[in-house]
């Protein structure tokens, strides 16, 4: 490969990581600026964090968020375990086609779609739309993702331990919490996390499932990004995006183990 080569490939991938990145750089940057304006920067200053955490309407939603990410993710995790031993352990059975397509659907079904579907469900049941009709939707939107990483850790693990597990006297109880549950362990941190960061990231599906008194934390941004980007909307941004981060790392850390 010549120099020329080499360099366009080295412009090619800082413009593409500048294309994607400079504008959240720029976002975190301008949460720490002194002025009332976003776009002129005034010197650095901490003031819009602690102004930030006045604001209860974004405190109050933010807390609404993290409940609902933490109990969705907790469902999506246990459904997905459930998904990913039957499709792995059980082999193949009449309708296993049909329940393959069902829990993989919404991995490529566009949000709005799912939006719109529970919000059917919801209204042909009489079911008053809030806090837990949030939860009952992310957990269905984030299970796929939690079911794809636990089943391919599934796959990935020695069968035979768990059999000598068995031939030693354990019962089927014993051998999963002994020998099976440890090994599966990363992976359902894994999954949990991914599952988290989605429902904390989701707009449209809680915009479906949302009622009075449970609007999340992106849905209280994008409501007065509509009105004017201000100085606490960046600093609240930087607080998600660190949490989106710390969460990925976690994850990450999980599938290291896990791959270890």
């Amino acid at each position: 490969m010549t120099n020329a080569a080499r360099l366009s490939r080295l412009a090619t991938l800082a413009f593409g990581f500048a294309f994607l990145y400079a504008p959240i750089v720029l976002l975190v940057v301008y949460s720490f600026n002194a002025s009332k304006l976003v776009t002129v920067w005034a010197g650095f200053s901490t003031r819009w964090y602690a102004s930030l955490f006045s604001n209860a309407q974004l405190i109050a939603s933010a807390k609404v968020s993290l409940q609902v990410a933490a109990l969705s993710a907790l469902i999506a995790t246990i459904n997905g375990t459930l998904a990913a031993f039957a499709l792995e352990r059980f082999g193949a059975f009449r309708t296993r086609s049909v329940f393959v397509g069902s829990i993989y659907a919404p991995l490529v079904m566009p949000e709005v779609i799912l939006g719109l579907s529970l919000l059917l469900i919801f209204v042909a049941l009489g079911v008053d739309r809030g806090f837990w009709t949030i939860v009952a939707g992310h957990a269905t939107f984030s299970m796929c993702f939690a079911a794809v990483v636990i089943r391919a850790r599934l796959a990935g693990m020695d069968k035979s331990l768990e059999e000598a597990a068995m031939d030693l006297g354990a019962g089927p109880t014993m051998t999963f919490l002994r020998v099976v549950l440890p090994q599966l362990t990363p992976a359902l941190v894994s999954a949990y996390m991914l599952a988290f960061i989605l429902s904390l990231d989701d707009l449209v599906i809680a915009s479906f499932t949302s009622g009075p008194g449970s609007t999340t934390l992106p849905m209280r941004i994008y409501s007065q990004v509509r009105l004017g980007v201000t100085p606490e909307i960046n600093a609240m941004s930087s607080l998600l995006l660190a949490a989106v981060g710390l969460a990925l790392l976690v994850s990450a850390l999980a599938g290291r183990e896990r791959d270890v």
